[in-house]
């Protein structure tokens, strides 16, 4: 009897999306093409936007998948958003896991906060998130899965990221209210939020001094990677989650509520 339970336990963790349609924003670096990897890896044909064709060739050759299409896609504007949902009328297939990734992060004391910064922040991850939902809305598939990637800064008070952290929460109202919009089509919308993790984007916005210290501040005394993200991404938008809907998966390590320098 225990050996049945644990061959049962075993088939209900393996996440099969065998011929399902993926698009991810923001897919060409960190989480976002560590996420297109583990979803090709379990049979997914997936596509991957960005607003650099280059770094997104380079992830296509990185992956090296038949299953990978990329689109040259700066989902922070419409004309961007409606370049990838021509993509996804033309390929004929339904979306079977919406995950809008894409963001970006600029870290200024609120007296040092520039009108160019504030835009680009909210165009990225506020905007394009909510239009890109609605504009690939007819193309998903009833049952289908939006996750969105959030952080756990929408709920912290870290010194410089206001603008950033006011970003994430309003990622996380819009996801909520989703939720409950599309539940009638039996779409499951879910948030991501990840605590400190080794991505080029956070290279990009910290010092290394700032990593370690960011380390410092998680339970398990380290950065996440990737990988550990995208596993939570696959569950979520699996049939393992198929009971879990408008609430936010926290993948942080055991973040507190740091301040960041």
């Amino acid at each position: 009897m225990y050996r049945y339970f644990c061959t049962l336990n075993q088939e209900r963790i393996k996440m099969d999306f065998t011929k399902k349609n993926v698009v991810i924003t923001g897919g060409s670096s960190g989480i976002g093409f560590a996420t297109a990897k583990a979803f090709i890896n379990a049979g997914a044909n997936v596509w991957i936007t960005g607003r650099n064709e280059e770094k997104l060739q380079r992830a296509k050759e990185a992956l090296s998948s038949p299953n990978l299409h990329v689109v040259v896609s700066d989902t922070s504007n419409l004309e961007g958003i409606a370049v990838l949902e021509s993509v996804v009328l033309e390929s004929g297939s339904k979306v079977d896991v919406l995950f809008l990734n894409a963001g970006i992060a600029t870290y200024a004391p609120i007296e040092h906060i520039t009108e160019a910064d504030f835009d680009a922040q909210f165009n990225t991850n506020v905007k394009g998130p909510l239009f890109t939902l609605q504009k690939l809305l007819p193309h998903l598939a009833d049952g289908a899965a939006v996750l969105l990637t959030s952080s756990t800064v929408a709920s912290a008070s870290g010194l410089n990221s206001s603008v950033y952290s006011a970003t994430k929460g309003a990622l996380n109202k819009i996801a909520q209210v989703a939720a409950n919009e599309l539940a009638g089509r039996k779409i499951r919308v879910n948030l991501i939020s990840p605590g400190p993790t080794e991505t080029e984007g956070l290279d990009g916005v910290v010092t290394p001094e700032i990593k370690d210290y960011l380390a410092t501040v998680t339970a398990l005394q380290r950065l996440g990677s990737p990988n550990e993200i995208a596993n939570a991404v696959l569950f979520l938008a699996s049939d393992n989650a198929s009971f879990i809907t408008g609430t936010e998966l926290l993948v942080d390590g055991g973040a507190i509520n740091y301040i960041l320098k």
